[in-house]
């Protein structure tokens, strides 16, 4: 285990005094910060606050190692950190903590997410990427325990990608390798699967990692022997240490209050990173939490006394002081000054902070008790509306919600009414809405000119006479384009790279662009969706193979709380334009069976959720989506990858709309919509309907999310009056969804003579084998007499009961 930094450099007592102050004087407004959140919190003005006390000094260490081009993927208590850095500071600290509505203000999430999460912007206003190389990056956090993890496997592997595969335009995404990807974890949260998952990968993968472990003994309120055998996470995994016969991970182990000690380790985990490409653990001990966990609760209520003055002597803050002293570093007084100025210049700003939080809203508040003065003098109610003009009067530090609100009420009491003041009244309210919602709302998906459902559609071309061949053909030659035009693309997954997936989508392409294009992964669906969220964020182009639609649950909680909600939380700031490759539906038995749709579709809101019917549509997806740059998911037909299918001629080109669907049969009677492997057997059906008189429209809705953005289904049901919905998912999954679009959106009610109606799976899984298929899901036979008894109810004379 080596010990000894290479970076240090001889440096005068001069320089040596000014930097031990310099962070002296940083981990003191850190420290007041918190102290002064808190206070915050309690007198009502921040909702909840998590703070990074107690853990100031080994963030300062980290930082001096932390070089432009870096990455971190933390967690909530790196505020000192990022003020190391010059990322944040005292008053946008406290923007951060009153929510403020501004990235000029709140940079690290307009107020989207609560105090303590951090991010810098790698997203220029025109939507192109910043030169990440020339700055020091922090993606955007999650509050989920150990959810940074996933993450920040990506973002180190990224390094991995630059340096050994050639061809890649590095430009503003890195120096041929040489970034470090920094994660940071509390003790307890490394109990959490996605720790021990991705510290596995990280170790198979060998990337340029150090996480920093900070070990304060207690997660909340449970001590470390509940969380960790033997109470030591690095004592558990020292067989991960590397040595001279095997491939592994340097683990160092610091006490966190140990000013020079902290400094050799991080220079040397980042030496080791950056030039060897070794993953580091450092496990920083005796760190203490001087306010508890959170403001939800006083810590006292479950540390002992000898405890809690255990943590008042070794306060890193305190023993870093002392440290100062004993080495005749600075005088006491001089100390004083330090904090005495600290103390203010936090106090100015969080004064600052809060008096810039209220002035918009004060100014408003003006403004709308004025017009709501107005319409009362002028109204028969006026007592009504003067006692809501009031209770906002009484307000004396308003949000936005309180101005909304107020003005709402008071609309209905002019409810009949005709005159300016009452329409002065409702401009104000439809303008401060239109206005403050877009500050929640905006950025879930791009709002940019590559937006994927901007892309224009390409059909594709056919020779006079085109071969027919298995769909997996189509897709393999397809990404073979690929990978040739794009040279930052790449796939990984379970049997994904020697042997061309399990469906040979992928065959051969592993000997055309290599290994660490076309990988191989272990069985570890949350990190290989991770990766490929770290992959995007640093420029790359990543395909992340999750073998069959059912594993995609093992990666549903990153999916979600982290790709899906990632331009959101940075209002456009930081973006993974991960494409998630996976294939489902009409397989038997109870796993495999891909009946996930309706949890995907409301668990992954920002992510398009891309439904091809065959091969050529999901290659046209392909194509479409490395155009733009928003993640997405495309589920593959897991039963179509022999089905002949034509090829066209134009594999690589051709492009299948995002949001569209296809009409694949015109009819009179009755709108037939479906998806996926399902739609095969629909429009089987409709041929068959045929033959009794009815004339059925069938239609592709092959995009989820979004649904037909240009509402043709609407336009096929004005022609035949009827609806009914063919989905293998549960009841009230995607069908219910799709209902929904249709009749509250698409305002489908208006031209329907019969009830809207679904037809689904059983509310269980498919039981085994085909006759586990047939009685599970929608079959022919159960479509054909669905449609029929449609039709029959409002035509019973020729359509008499079938059965």
């Amino acid at each position: 285990m080596k010990t000894d930094p290479k970076t240090s450099t001889d440096i005068s007592f001069d320089d040596f005094q000014a930097q031990i102050l310099s962070d002296y004087r940083l981990a003191v407004i850190s420290r007041e910060c918190s102290l002064l959140g808190r206070r915050e919190v309690l007198t009502g003005k921040a909702k909840f606050g998590i703070f990074g006390d107690g853990k100031e000094l080994p963030q300062l260490a980290m930082a001096k190692a932390f070089k432009n081009g870096d990455f971190r993927s933390g967690y909530y208590r790196d505020q000192t950190f990022m003020m190391a850095l010059g990322h944040l500071n005292p008053k946008a600290f406290f923007h951060g903590l009153y929510a403020t509505t501004s990235l000029d203000k709140e940079p690290m999430s307009a107020g989207r997410q609560m105090g303590g999460h951090f991010m810098t912007h790698s997203i220029n206003e025109d939507g192109s990427w910043k030169d990440l190389t020339q700055q020091k990056n922090s993606s955007a956090d999650i509050s989920c325990t150990a959810g940074q993890m996933p993450r920040l496997l990506g973002l180190a592997q990224a390094s991995q990608i630059y340096r050994n595969v050639e061809g890649i335009d590095q430009a503003n995404f890195s120096d041929k390798g040489n970034e470090v990807a920094w994660g940071t974890i509390g003790n307890a949260s490394t109990s959490e699967g996605h720790f021990f998952e991705t510290i596995n990968a990280a170790g198979v993968l060998q990337v340029p990692m150090v996480i920093s472990i900070w070990d304060d003994n207690y997660g909340i309120s449970v001590p470390a022997e509940f969380h960790t055998t033997k109470s030591d996470i690095s004592e558990i995994l020292k067989g991960l240490q590397r040595d001279e016969q095997n491939k592994g991970y340097e683990i160092l182990k610091v006490k966190g209050w140990d000013y020079t000690a902290l400094i050799h380790a991080y220079e040397n985990a980042s030496d080791i990173a950056r030039d060897e490409h070794v993953p580091v653990m450092i496990h920083v001990t005796e760190l203490t939490q001087p306010q508890g966990h959170s403001t939800s609760g006083s810590h006292e209520r479950y540390k002992s006394a000898e405890r809690l003055e255990w943590e008042k002597e070794n306060d890193c803050n305190k023993r870093f002081r002392e440290w100062i002293l004993e080495n005749n570093i600075s005088e006491e007084e001089y100390l004083k000054e330090i904090e005495k100025s600290c103390k203010q210049e936090v106090r100015n700003a969080k004064k600052e902070a809060w008096a810039e939080f209220l002035a918009p809203h004060i100014e408003k508040k003006k403004i709308l008790v004025n017009l709501m003065t107005n319409a009362a003098n002028n109204s028969p109610n006026r007592t009504f509306i003067t006692k809501v003009l009031n209770d906002l009067i009484a307000i004396e530090e308003p949000i936005k919600k309180d101005l909304a609100s107020h003005a709402r009420k008071a609309l209905r009491y002019l409810i009949g009414e005709e005159n300016e003041y009452k329409t002065n009244l409702q401009s104000w309210v439809q303008l401060f809405l239109s206005e403050s919602q877009p500050k929640f709302s905006s950025h879930l998906f791009s709002e940019s000119e590559n937006k994927a459902t901007y892309i224009p559609s390409l059909k594709p071309a056919y020779e006079n006479e085109p071969e027919h061949v298995d769909g997996r053909m189509i897709l393999r030659d397809n990404f073979d384009r690929l990978f040739d035009k794009y040279p930052e693309a790449l796939v990984f997954g379970e049997d994904t790279g020697n042997i061309g997936d399990v469906n040979q989508g992928l065959e051969g392409l592993q000997k055309k662009y290599g290994k660490y294009r076309i990988a191989d992964t272990g069985i570890r669906e949350s990190t290989i969706i991770g990766q490929g969220i770290g992959l995007a964020m640093r420029g790359l182009r990543p395909i992340a193979e999750i073998q069959y639609l059912d594993y995609i649950l093992y990666a549903i909680q990153t999916l979600s709380d982290d790709l899906a909600t990632l331009r959101y939380r940075t209002m456009g700031k930081q973006i993974a334009p991960l494409i998630v490759r996976t294939r489902g539906h009409r397989l038997e038995g109870i796993w495999h069976s891909g009946s996930q749709m309706g949890g995907l579709i409301h668990l992954l809101r920002g992510i398009y959720i891309l439904t091809p019917r065959n091969m050529t549509q999901a290659a046209g997806f392909y194509n479409t989506l490395m155009k733009s740059n928003e993640p997405a998911i495309v589920i593959e037909s897991l039963n179509g990858y022999r089905l002949k299918e034509p090829k066209p001629n134009n594999l690589g080109e051709f492009c299948t709309p995002i949001g569209v669907v296809e009409t694949m049969r015109t009819g009179s009677d009755i709108t037939l919509l479906s998806y996926g492997s399902t739609l095969r057997i629909v429009q089987k059906v409709a041929k068959d309907l045929q033959e009794v008189g009815i004339d059925a429209e069938v239609i592709d809705a092959q995009s989820l999310l979004p649904f037909d953005i240009n509402h043709d289904v609407v336009k096929s049901i004005q022609k035949t009056n009827r609806l009914l919905v063919i989905d293998e998912d549960v009841p009230g999954g995607c069908s219910a969804y799709l209902i929904q679009e249709l009749i509250e959106k698409q305002l489908a009610y208006k031209y329907l003579d019969s009830a809207p109606q679904t037809l689904t799976a059983k509310a269980h899984r498919p039981a085994y084998a085909s006759d586990g298929d047939y009685f599970s899901k929608p079959n022919e036979e159960d479509i054909f007499e669905k449609v029929y008894e449609i039709i029959h109810e409002s035509d019973s004379s020729n359509y008499p009961k079938l059965r």
